[in-house]
Protein backbone atom coordinates (compact mmCIF):
# COMPACT_ATOMS: atom_id res chain seq x y z
CA UNK A 1 0.00 0.00 0.00
CA UNK A 2 1.15 3.66 -1.38
CA UNK A 3 1.64 6.20 1.42
CA UNK A 4 -1.09 8.00 -0.60
CA UNK A 5 -2.89 5.31 -0.66
CA UNK A 6 -3.04 4.92 3.33
CA UNK A 7 -3.70 8.93 3.60
CA UNK A 8 -6.65 8.31 1.88
CA UNK A 9 -7.65 5.70 3.64
CA UNK A 10 -7.20 7.74 7.20
CA UNK A 11 -9.24 10.80 5.82
CA UNK A 12 -12.14 8.94 4.48
CA UNK A 13 -12.13 7.07 7.78
CA UNK A 14 -11.90 10.51 9.67
CA UNK A 15 -14.45 11.59 7.52
CA UNK A 16 -17.20 9.09 8.83
CA UNK A 17 -17.24 10.90 11.74
CA UNK A 18 -18.14 13.86 10.52
CA UNK A 19 -21.67 13.82 12.43
CA UNK A 20 -20.14 12.70 15.65
CA UNK A 21 -17.08 15.19 16.01
CA UNK A 22 -18.82 18.40 15.36
CA UNK A 23 -22.06 17.83 17.15
CA UNK A 24 -23.85 18.04 20.80
CA UNK A 25 -22.27 15.74 23.16
CA UNK A 26 -25.03 12.93 23.48
CA UNK A 27 -24.26 12.95 27.29
CA UNK A 28 -25.19 16.71 27.47
CA UNK A 29 -28.17 16.17 25.74
CA UNK A 30 -31.42 16.70 27.67
CA UNK A 31 -34.65 16.38 25.87
CA UNK A 32 -38.10 18.36 27.22
CA UNK A 33 -41.74 18.34 25.74
CA UNK A 34 -42.77 21.41 24.36
CA UNK A 35 -42.58 24.21 26.47
CA UNK A 36 -45.72 26.86 26.61
CA UNK A 37 -43.44 29.01 28.67
CA UNK A 38 -40.28 30.93 28.21
CA UNK A 39 -37.77 29.21 30.27
CA UNK A 40 -35.68 28.08 27.05
CA UNK A 41 -35.75 31.90 25.93
CA UNK A 42 -34.71 32.73 29.31
CA UNK A 43 -31.59 30.37 29.14
CA UNK A 44 -30.70 32.13 25.46
CA UNK A 45 -27.78 34.18 27.21
CA UNK A 46 -25.71 34.69 24.25
CA UNK A 47 -28.16 37.22 22.92
CA UNK A 48 -27.42 40.00 25.08
CA UNK A 49 -23.65 38.32 26.18
CA UNK A 50 -22.61 38.42 22.17
CA UNK A 51 -24.18 41.86 21.38
CA UNK A 52 -26.97 40.46 19.86
CA UNK A 53 -29.90 42.15 21.13
CA UNK A 54 -27.91 45.37 20.48
CA UNK A 55 -27.22 44.41 17.07
CA UNK A 56 -30.90 44.00 16.31
CA UNK A 57 -31.67 47.28 16.53
CA UNK A 58 -29.65 47.15 12.59
CA UNK A 59 -30.90 43.97 11.48
CA UNK A 60 -32.62 40.77 12.00
CA UNK A 61 -31.65 39.10 8.96
CA UNK A 62 -34.63 40.21 6.46
CA UNK A 63 -33.57 39.11 2.68
CA UNK A 64 -30.91 36.21 3.34
CA UNK A 65 -31.18 32.91 2.99
CA UNK A 66 -29.13 30.57 5.11
CA UNK A 67 -28.33 26.71 3.89
CA UNK A 68 -28.38 24.33 6.64
CA UNK A 69 -26.41 21.81 5.82
CA UNK A 70 -26.64 19.12 8.73
CA UNK A 71 -28.96 15.90 9.25
CA UNK A 72 -32.23 17.92 8.00
CA UNK A 73 -34.41 20.05 9.62
CA UNK A 74 -37.53 19.30 11.49
CA UNK A 75 -40.01 22.46 9.48
CA UNK A 76 -43.17 21.71 11.75
CA UNK A 77 -41.36 22.69 15.00
CA UNK A 78 -43.33 25.89 16.33
CA UNK A 79 -40.43 27.83 16.42
CA UNK A 80 -39.75 27.32 12.95
CA UNK A 81 -42.79 28.38 11.64
CA UNK A 82 -42.21 30.02 8.43
CA UNK A 83 -38.63 30.13 8.45
CA UNK A 84 -38.07 27.37 5.83
CA UNK A 85 -37.85 28.46 2.58
CA UNK A 86 -36.50 25.62 0.54
CA UNK A 87 -34.33 22.33 1.38
CA UNK A 88 -33.09 18.96 -0.60
CA UNK A 89 -31.90 15.94 0.67
CA UNK A 90 -28.04 14.99 -0.44
CA UNK A 91 -28.16 11.28 1.60
CA UNK A 92 -30.96 9.41 -0.87
CA UNK A 93 -32.02 7.98 2.48
CA UNK A 94 -33.91 11.27 3.44
CA UNK A 95 -37.34 13.24 2.96
CA UNK A 96 -36.84 14.84 -0.55
CA UNK A 97 -37.28 18.79 1.35
CA UNK A 98 -34.87 17.67 3.52
CA UNK A 99 -36.98 18.15 6.15
CA UNK A 100 -36.42 14.66 6.89
CA UNK A 101 -34.33 14.14 10.79
CA UNK A 102 -32.27 11.48 9.47
CA UNK A 103 -28.29 10.20 10.25
CA UNK A 104 -26.21 9.70 13.90
CA UNK A 105 -27.72 12.40 15.09
CA UNK A 106 -31.25 12.98 13.80
CA UNK A 107 -32.14 16.04 16.22
CA UNK A 108 -28.47 17.78 14.92
CA UNK A 109 -30.05 19.49 12.21
CA UNK A 110 -33.06 21.28 14.23
CA UNK A 111 -30.83 22.06 17.78
CA UNK A 112 -29.12 24.23 15.12
CA UNK A 113 -31.91 26.05 12.83
CA UNK A 114 -33.56 27.36 15.88
CA UNK A 115 -30.54 28.69 16.85
CA UNK A 116 -30.03 29.94 13.75
CA UNK A 117 -33.07 32.01 12.72
CA UNK A 118 -35.84 30.05 15.20
CA UNK A 119 -38.57 33.00 15.83
CA UNK A 120 -40.14 31.60 18.70
CA UNK A 121 -43.96 31.00 19.23
CA UNK A 122 -46.95 32.37 20.57
CA UNK A 123 -48.35 30.76 24.00
CA UNK A 124 -51.70 28.65 23.17
CA UNK A 125 -54.08 30.99 24.80
CA UNK A 126 -52.53 34.18 23.06
CA UNK A 127 -53.25 35.21 19.44
CA UNK A 128 -50.66 36.14 17.22
CA UNK A 129 -49.54 40.03 16.64
CA UNK A 130 -47.30 40.62 13.63
CA UNK A 131 -44.98 43.40 14.45
CA UNK A 132 -45.75 46.72 13.31
CA UNK A 133 -43.80 49.97 12.12
CA UNK A 134 -45.03 53.37 13.09
CA UNK A 135 -47.80 53.14 10.09
CA UNK A 136 -49.67 50.41 10.84
CA UNK A 137 -47.47 47.99 8.18
CA UNK A 138 -46.12 44.44 8.96
CA UNK A 139 -42.25 44.50 9.87
CA UNK A 140 -40.49 41.25 9.48
CA UNK A 141 -42.57 37.98 10.85
CA UNK A 142 -43.23 38.13 14.35
CA UNK A 143 -41.67 36.44 16.91
CA UNK A 144 -42.81 34.66 19.91
CA UNK A 145 -42.66 35.16 23.17
CA UNK A 146 -42.13 31.61 23.93
CA UNK A 147 -39.48 29.22 22.92
CA UNK A 148 -36.35 29.74 21.20
CA UNK A 149 -35.20 32.89 18.89
CA UNK A 150 -32.76 32.41 16.69
CA UNK A 151 -29.54 35.53 16.07
CA UNK A 152 -31.18 35.81 12.69
CA UNK A 153 -34.84 35.37 13.56
CA UNK A 154 -36.27 37.38 9.85
CA UNK A 155 -33.86 35.31 8.14
CA UNK A 156 -34.97 32.37 5.93
CA UNK A 157 -33.21 28.52 5.88
CA UNK A 158 -33.04 25.86 3.46
CA UNK A 159 -32.76 22.67 4.90
CA UNK A 160 -30.00 20.02 3.35
CA UNK A 161 -29.92 16.57 4.43
CA UNK A 162 -26.92 14.67 4.71
CA UNK A 163 -26.36 11.54 6.59
CA UNK A 164 -23.01 10.89 8.61
CA UNK A 165 -22.40 9.57 11.72
CA UNK A 166 -23.08 6.02 10.56
CA UNK A 167 -23.47 3.82 7.68
CA UNK A 168 -25.85 5.24 5.08
CA UNK A 169 -29.16 3.16 3.71
CA UNK A 170 -29.17 5.63 0.74
CA UNK A 171 -25.40 4.60 -0.17
CA UNK A 172 -23.66 7.76 -0.69
CA UNK A 173 -20.65 8.85 1.50
CA UNK A 174 -19.86 11.45 3.42
CA UNK A 175 -17.24 12.77 0.47
CA UNK A 176 -19.74 12.45 -2.45
CA UNK A 177 -22.38 14.41 0.06
CA UNK A 178 -20.83 17.88 1.20
CA UNK A 179 -19.14 18.77 -1.95
CA UNK A 180 -23.12 17.98 -3.30
CA UNK A 181 -24.75 19.47 -0.53
CA UNK A 182 -22.52 22.88 -0.73
CA UNK A 183 -23.32 23.24 -4.49
CA UNK A 184 -27.06 22.55 -4.24
CA UNK A 185 -26.84 25.20 -1.34
CA UNK A 186 -25.21 28.02 -3.86
CA UNK A 187 -27.35 27.67 -6.41
CA UNK A 188 -30.43 27.79 -4.61
CA UNK A 189 -29.50 31.00 -3.53
CA UNK A 190 -27.68 30.48 0.19
CA UNK A 191 -25.95 33.86 0.94
CA UNK A 192 -24.76 32.14 3.79
CA UNK A 193 -23.96 28.29 4.26
CA UNK A 194 -23.80 26.80 8.15
CA UNK A 195 -21.85 23.49 8.46
CA UNK A 196 -21.97 22.27 11.98
CA UNK A 197 -19.79 19.05 11.23
CA UNK A 198 -16.04 18.40 11.57
CA UNK A 199 -13.97 15.41 10.89
CA UNK A 200 -10.86 14.34 13.32
CA UNK A 201 -8.76 15.42 9.81
CA UNK A 202 -7.46 18.66 8.73
CA UNK A 203 -7.36 17.13 5.44
CA UNK A 204 -10.25 16.43 2.79
CA UNK A 205 -10.65 14.67 -0.14
CA UNK A 206 -9.59 16.32 -3.66
CA UNK A 207 -13.38 15.82 -4.74
CA UNK A 208 -14.37 18.92 -2.10
CA UNK A 209 -11.72 21.59 -3.73
CA UNK A 210 -14.53 22.20 -6.59
CA UNK A 211 -17.11 22.94 -4.76
CA UNK A 212 -16.21 25.30 -2.35
CA UNK A 213 -14.45 27.35 -5.01
CA UNK A 214 -17.57 27.18 -6.42
CA UNK A 215 -19.23 28.64 -3.59
CA UNK A 216 -16.05 31.18 -3.52
CA UNK A 217 -16.76 32.56 -6.82
CA UNK A 218 -20.16 32.59 -6.37
CA UNK A 219 -19.24 35.26 -3.13
CA UNK A 220 -20.98 32.67 -0.41
CA UNK A 221 -20.07 32.92 3.02
CA UNK A 222 -19.01 29.64 4.70
CA UNK A 223 -19.47 29.18 8.54
CA UNK A 224 -17.99 25.78 9.98
CA UNK A 225 -17.59 24.08 13.13
CA UNK A 226 -13.88 23.78 14.57
CA UNK A 227 -15.23 20.17 16.32
CA UNK A 228 -14.85 19.64 19.97
CA UNK A 229 -12.15 17.70 22.06
CA UNK A 230 -15.04 15.40 23.82
CA UNK A 231 -15.26 14.25 20.66
CA UNK A 232 -11.40 13.19 19.95
CA UNK A 233 -11.34 16.74 17.83
CA UNK A 234 -7.83 18.14 19.55
CA UNK A 235 -7.09 20.15 16.31
CA UNK A 236 -9.39 21.12 14.11
CA UNK A 237 -10.57 19.12 10.95
CA UNK A 238 -12.17 20.00 7.71
CA UNK A 239 -14.28 21.32 6.18
CA UNK A 240 -13.00 24.11 8.94
CA UNK A 241 -9.10 23.94 7.80
CA UNK A 242 -10.42 24.93 4.08
CA UNK A 243 -9.03 28.50 3.21
CA UNK A 244 -11.36 30.78 3.09
CA UNK A 245 -14.00 29.25 5.89
CA UNK A 246 -14.72 30.80 8.49
CA UNK A 247 -13.80 28.47 11.23
CA UNK A 248 -15.69 29.12 15.03
CA UNK A 249 -14.21 27.60 18.40
CA UNK A 250 -16.46 27.44 21.22
CA UNK A 251 -16.55 29.46 24.79
CA UNK A 252 -17.62 28.18 27.69
CA UNK A 253 -20.06 30.16 30.33
CA UNK A 254 -17.20 32.50 31.53
CA UNK A 255 -15.95 33.24 27.90
CA UNK A 256 -13.06 31.20 28.31
CA UNK A 257 -12.15 28.53 25.16
CA UNK A 258 -13.69 25.93 26.23
CA UNK A 259 -12.27 22.28 27.31
CA UNK A 260 -14.38 20.24 26.28
CA UNK A 261 -16.21 21.74 23.47
CA UNK A 262 -13.43 23.25 21.13
CA UNK A 263 -10.43 22.42 19.17
CA UNK A 264 -7.40 24.03 18.16
CA UNK A 265 -5.88 24.93 14.71
CA UNK A 266 -4.62 27.87 12.76
CA UNK A 267 -7.48 28.05 11.19
CA UNK A 268 -10.01 29.46 13.75
CA UNK A 269 -11.52 32.64 12.95
CA UNK A 270 -13.55 33.66 15.63
CA UNK A 271 -15.01 31.84 18.97
CA UNK A 272 -18.71 32.34 20.20
CA UNK A 273 -20.48 30.37 23.11
CA UNK A 274 -20.32 26.52 22.67
CA UNK A 275 -21.30 25.31 26.64
CA UNK A 276 -24.90 25.52 28.31
CA UNK A 277 -26.70 25.62 24.85
CA UNK A 278 -30.66 25.19 24.59
CA UNK A 279 -32.36 24.58 21.16
CA UNK A 280 -35.52 23.13 19.53
CA UNK A 281 -35.59 18.92 18.47
CA UNK A 282 -37.95 17.18 15.90
CA UNK A 283 -41.37 16.61 17.75
CA UNK A 284 -41.44 20.34 19.24
CA UNK A 285 -39.59 20.00 22.38
CA UNK A 286 -35.95 21.24 23.10
CA UNK A 287 -32.69 20.19 24.63
CA UNK A 288 -30.01 21.36 26.98
CA UNK A 289 -26.59 20.58 24.58
CA UNK A 290 -23.01 21.91 23.76
CA UNK A 291 -20.47 21.98 21.07
CA UNK A 292 -18.84 24.44 18.36
CA UNK A 293 -22.05 23.25 16.68
CA UNK A 294 -24.18 25.03 18.38
CA UNK A 295 -21.51 27.65 18.57
CA UNK A 296 -21.31 28.05 14.91
CA UNK A 297 -24.64 28.88 13.69
CA UNK A 298 -24.75 32.05 16.28
CA UNK A 299 -21.90 33.05 14.00
CA UNK A 300 -23.76 31.91 10.98
CA UNK A 301 -26.24 34.35 12.03
CA UNK A 302 -24.40 37.35 12.59
CA UNK A 303 -23.39 37.08 9.16
CA UNK A 304 -26.58 37.19 8.22
CA UNK A 305 -27.68 40.44 9.94
CA UNK A 306 -24.69 41.73 7.69
CA UNK A 307 -25.59 40.33 4.63
CA UNK A 308 -29.15 41.89 5.25
CA UNK A 309 -27.65 45.00 6.30
CA UNK A 310 -24.99 45.53 3.21
CA UNK A 311 -26.92 43.01 0.30
CA UNK A 312 -23.92 44.27 -1.82
CA UNK A 313 -21.29 43.66 0.78
CA UNK A 314 -18.78 40.57 -0.68
CA UNK A 315 -18.69 37.91 1.31
CA UNK A 316 -14.99 38.15 2.26
CA UNK A 317 -15.89 41.76 3.73
CA UNK A 318 -18.54 40.05 5.82
CA UNK A 319 -15.74 37.85 7.10
CA UNK A 320 -13.43 40.55 7.56
CA UNK A 321 -16.28 42.70 10.19
CA UNK A 322 -16.93 39.97 12.08
CA UNK A 323 -12.89 38.83 12.65
CA UNK A 324 -11.69 42.49 12.69
CA UNK A 325 -14.29 43.64 15.73
CA UNK A 326 -14.35 40.72 18.17
CA UNK A 327 -13.03 41.16 21.43
CA UNK A 328 -8.94 39.73 21.42
CA UNK A 329 -8.71 36.68 23.64
CA UNK A 330 -6.06 34.72 24.88
CA UNK A 331 -2.62 35.52 23.32
CA UNK A 332 -2.18 38.96 21.47
CA UNK A 333 -3.72 39.03 17.82
CA UNK A 334 -4.53 35.84 16.15
CA UNK A 335 -4.32 32.63 18.01
CA UNK A 336 -4.94 29.05 17.19
CA UNK A 337 -7.47 28.59 20.40
CA UNK A 338 -10.19 31.86 19.69
CA UNK A 339 -8.44 32.78 16.28
CA UNK A 340 -9.31 37.04 16.12
CA UNK A 341 -11.27 36.99 19.18
CA UNK A 342 -14.68 36.22 20.72
CA UNK A 343 -17.79 37.25 18.80
CA UNK A 344 -19.30 40.46 19.35
CA UNK A 345 -21.95 40.69 16.75
CA UNK A 346 -22.95 44.75 18.05
CA UNK A 347 -19.62 45.91 16.45
CA UNK A 348 -20.03 43.83 13.63
CA UNK A 349 -23.13 46.13 12.83
CA UNK A 350 -22.10 48.80 14.02
CA UNK A 351 -18.47 49.43 13.77
CA UNK A 352 -16.94 51.47 10.79
CA UNK A 353 -14.58 48.63 9.70
CA UNK A 354 -12.55 49.80 6.71
CA UNK A 355 -13.35 47.83 3.39
CA UNK A 356 -11.00 44.64 2.10
CA UNK A 357 -11.09 42.78 -0.85
CA UNK A 358 -9.16 40.08 0.58
CA UNK A 359 -10.62 37.22 2.95
CA UNK A 360 -8.36 37.14 5.66
CA UNK A 361 -8.95 33.84 6.49
CA UNK A 362 -7.44 32.93 2.68
CA UNK A 363 -8.59 31.51 -0.48
CA UNK A 364 -9.31 28.08 -1.66
CA UNK A 365 -8.31 29.35 -4.88
CA UNK A 366 -5.68 30.02 -3.89
CA UNK A 367 -4.56 26.66 -2.56
CA UNK A 368 -5.77 24.76 -4.80
CA UNK A 369 -3.49 27.16 -7.22
CA UNK A 370 -0.54 26.03 -5.23
CA UNK A 371 -0.99 22.89 -3.84
CA UNK A 372 -2.79 21.12 -5.85
CA UNK A 373 -1.33 22.01 -9.11
CA UNK A 374 -3.99 22.37 -10.97
CA UNK A 375 -4.68 18.67 -11.03
CA UNK A 376 -8.11 19.18 -13.13
CA UNK A 377 -8.84 15.69 -13.51
CA UNK A 378 -8.82 14.58 -10.07
CA UNK A 379 -10.56 17.76 -8.90
CA UNK A 380 -12.98 19.37 -10.80
CA UNK A 381 -15.84 17.07 -12.00
CA UNK A 382 -18.89 18.28 -10.41
CA UNK A 383 -21.52 16.01 -8.31
CA UNK A 384 -24.64 15.42 -9.66
CA UNK A 385 -26.70 17.67 -7.32
CA UNK A 386 -30.18 17.68 -6.96
CA UNK A 387 -32.62 19.53 -8.82
CA UNK A 388 -32.15 23.19 -8.60
CA UNK A 389 -34.88 26.28 -8.89
CA UNK A 390 -32.05 28.52 -9.58
CA UNK A 391 -29.58 28.29 -12.31
CA UNK A 392 -26.45 29.19 -11.64
CA UNK A 393 -25.19 32.79 -12.59
CA UNK A 394 -21.52 31.44 -12.80
CA UNK A 395 -20.35 28.75 -15.12
CA UNK A 396 -19.32 25.73 -13.35
CA UNK A 397 -16.23 26.21 -10.72
CA UNK A 398 -13.35 25.42 -12.92
CA UNK A 399 -9.86 24.64 -11.21
CA UNK A 400 -6.48 26.49 -12.05
CA UNK A 401 -4.56 24.13 -14.42
CA UNK A 402 -0.94 23.98 -14.22
CA UNK A 403 0.35 23.37 -17.78
CA UNK A 404 3.44 20.57 -18.08
CA UNK A 405 6.72 22.64 -19.00
CA UNK A 406 7.15 22.94 -22.43
CA UNK A 407 9.74 20.95 -24.65
CA UNK A 408 10.72 24.61 -25.96
CA UNK A 409 11.35 25.86 -22.78
CA UNK A 410 13.31 23.14 -21.39
CA UNK A 411 15.39 23.37 -24.41
CA UNK A 412 16.38 26.74 -24.03
CA UNK A 413 19.27 26.26 -21.65
CA UNK A 414 20.90 24.04 -24.03
CA UNK A 415 20.00 25.91 -26.90
CA UNK A 416 21.60 28.91 -25.09
CA UNK A 417 25.08 27.23 -23.89
CA UNK A 418 24.95 25.64 -27.76
CA UNK A 419 24.68 28.88 -29.40
CA UNK A 420 26.93 30.69 -27.61
CA UNK A 421 29.82 27.83 -27.79
CA UNK A 422 29.65 27.56 -31.61
CA UNK A 423 29.39 31.14 -31.86
CA UNK A 424 32.51 31.40 -30.08
CA UNK A 425 33.77 28.88 -32.29
CA UNK A 426 33.72 30.80 -35.06
CA UNK A 427 34.93 34.02 -34.11
CA UNK A 428 37.92 31.83 -33.10
CA UNK A 429 38.01 30.48 -36.41
CA UNK A 430 37.74 33.60 -38.28
CA UNK A 431 40.35 35.80 -36.48
CA UNK A 432 42.64 32.61 -37.40
CA UNK A 433 41.95 33.09 -40.80
CA UNK A 434 42.29 36.80 -41.22
CA UNK A 435 45.39 36.50 -38.96
CA UNK A 436 46.63 34.08 -41.86
CA UNK A 437 45.91 35.79 -44.66
CA UNK A 438 47.09 38.85 -43.36
CA UNK A 439 50.60 36.93 -43.15
CA UNK A 440 50.33 36.13 -46.56
CA UNK A 441 49.93 39.45 -47.52
CA UNK A 442 53.02 41.29 -49.73
CA UNK A 443 53.44 44.56 -47.42
CA UNK A 444 52.85 47.89 -48.82
CA UNK A 445 55.61 50.18 -49.12
CA UNK A 446 55.74 51.68 -45.62
CA UNK A 447 56.92 55.50 -44.25
CA UNK A 448 61.03 54.33 -44.92
CA UNK A 449 60.28 52.72 -48.98
CA UNK A 450 59.69 49.37 -49.98
CA UNK A 451 60.47 46.74 -48.15
CA UNK A 452 63.45 44.65 -48.44
CA UNK A 453 62.60 41.76 -51.02
CA UNK A 454 61.75 38.14 -49.68
CA UNK A 455 61.43 39.41 -46.25
CA UNK A 456 58.56 37.68 -44.62
CA UNK A 457 57.26 37.41 -40.76
CA UNK A 458 59.13 34.80 -38.63
CA UNK A 459 57.89 31.55 -39.10
CA UNK A 460 57.29 30.94 -35.35
CA UNK A 461 54.18 33.57 -35.70
CA UNK A 462 52.51 32.04 -38.39
CA UNK A 463 49.28 29.76 -37.51
CA UNK A 464 49.51 25.77 -37.70
CA UNK A 465 47.06 25.35 -40.62
CA UNK A 466 45.87 21.81 -39.95
CA UNK A 467 44.55 21.32 -43.65
CA UNK A 468 47.49 20.48 -44.74
CA UNK A 469 49.22 17.25 -44.36
CA UNK A 470 52.54 17.67 -42.03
Amino acid sequence: MTRATARRRRTASALMALALAGGASTAGLTLAAPAYADSWRDKEYWLAESGITKAWDVSKGAGVKVAVIDSGVDGRHPDLGGVLAGGADISGAGKANGQGSIGAKPEHGTLVATMLAGRGHQPPEATPKPSASATGSPVGPAVGPDGVVGVAPEAQLLSVSTWLGSANPGGKSDQDQIPEAVRWAVDNGARVINISLGSTSPEWPQSWDAAFLYAEQKDVVIVAAAGNRVGGNVQVGAPATIPGVLTVAGLDRTGVASIDSSSQGISIGVAAPAEDLVGGVPGGGYADWAGTSGATPIVSGVAALIRSKWPEMSASQVINRIVTTAKDAGAPGKDPLYGFGVLNAEAALKADVPETKVNPLGSISDWIRVHRRGNLATTAPAAESAPSSAAPTLPEATVPVAEKPSQLDSAVPAAVVLGFGSLLVGIIAAAAFQLRAAMRTPPKDGPDGPEEPGRAEPEAVNPVDSSRPS
